[in-house]
């Protein structure tokens, strides 16, 4: 089920099950800034907020939770908080209140030495802007954080060429940066955070300044990556097709507040509100939806012996087969029939997005 502003204080947990828990964060700019969470004026609008403390709520009691290995996605307009959020995970930003747990461990309340581990071992980010060391190698700049930490020059070496060779710059060990493309210099950048072998990976924006056809690459590298390494991943973007494109889940932010949460599918099926239907409007709704979304109960009169989809198959996917089929094709998960689904029920997707609202 989605989650929306109303409930999703639930939504988090501190059951030590998820890689990433984060609960009740804020993260308030201004005089007087720890002041304001618990206070009367915390609930009122950003504008009101401003004009009346003079402190911006640029996070606002956000919670949710990331499991072992999901690809989380946070998505808002400029402004809506995301890179803050982002930010305050691994404190670059401190946090005004709330908790983030990372494999059970409360991120605020750490030391500064534990927090530097955290940052070196565990939690590794990629950036919009590659941050790349001019004057090093393309193998030196890959293997610089293991340098942080003390690893051999050897194995830090052995270690930068298999992420050189994962993410396909092969052949570029010796290129300085100046040398590559906007693409490459990025692929320099995943390299370098799969280095330390971390157990999350960050991303704030990092295609944002691509053009679109290297940005599109990078997206076709970022799920190849995970498909090979199997990191948790939290990404957060403006652009609601690559929140689909990438997401298990997207969180959608307004004004520092969670305001959607749920899966791609589940977030452009049934949108919270007007500021989020406005964003999935026009959405490929056959692109994104799942036969979850469109199956029916089989009337007593069809025959049930139709193939079988899983009820995650997207609708383009299933569309051809489901068409094709004489029976109606059944969804079936874990040899649990589900519904049906036949072609009336695809070209009632397919036609719905053709036409303009």
């Amino acid at each position: 089920m989605t989650a929306t502003v109303d409930d999703v204080g639930a939504a988090a947990s501190t059951d030590g099950q998820s890689a990433l828990t984060v609960n009740n964060l804020w993260k308030v700019f201004g005089p007087r800034a720890d002041k304001i969470v618990g206070s009367p004026e915390a609930d009122l609008s950003r504008a009101d907020l401003l004009a009346q403390t003079g402190c911006t709520a640029a996070v606002r009691d956000v919670s949710f939770e990331v499991s072992p290995g999901e690809v989380f996605v946070v998505m808002g307009l400029s402004g809506s908080g995301k890179s803050t959020l982002v930010r305050c995970l691994t404190r670059l930003i401190e946090p005004t209140a709330g908790q983030v747990l990372i494999d059970g461990e409360d991120v605020v309340s750490m030391s500064d030495t534990r927090l530097r581990e955290l940052r070196r071992h565990h939690v590794s980010m990629v950036f919009q802007h590659f941050g790349l060391l001019p004057h090093r190698k393309v193998i030196d700049n890959v293997g610089y954080g293991l340098e942080v930490r003390g690893t051999s020059k050897a194995d830090r070496r052995s270690r930068a060429q298999e992420m050189v060779d994962l993410v396909g710059l092969s052949g570029n060990e010796n290129a300085y940066p100046d040398q590559l493309s906007g693409g490459m210099q990025q692929r320099v950048g995943l390299a370098r955070a799969l280095a330390v072998d971390p157990s999350i990976l960050l991303f704030d924006e990092p295609f944002s300044a691509l053009d679109p056809l290297i940005r599109r690459d990078m997206q076709n590298e970022v799920i190849r990556l995970h498909h090979e390494v199997g990191k948790t991943m939290v990404f957060i973007t403006h652009d609601l097709s690559e929140a689909l494109k990438l997401g298990d889940r997207i969180l959608i932010m307004r004004d520092g507040a969670l305001i959607q949460m749920g899966t791609p599918a589940e977030v452009v099926a049934t949108p919270a509100d007007d500021y989020v239907r406005d964003f999935v409007s026009e959405v490929p709704r056959s692109h994104v939806l799942t036969l979850a979304w469109v199956m029916r109960p089989p009337r007593p009169d069809e025959a049930l012996t139709g193939p079988e989809m899983a009820p995650d198959t997207i609708v383009r996917d299933a569309a051809r087969r489901v068409i094709d089929a004489a029976d109606p094709v059944k969804v079936v998960d874990n040899g649990q029939l589900l519904g049906v689904v036949d072609q009336d029920d695809i070209l009632r997707v397919i036609v719905a997005e053709e036409t303009p609202s």
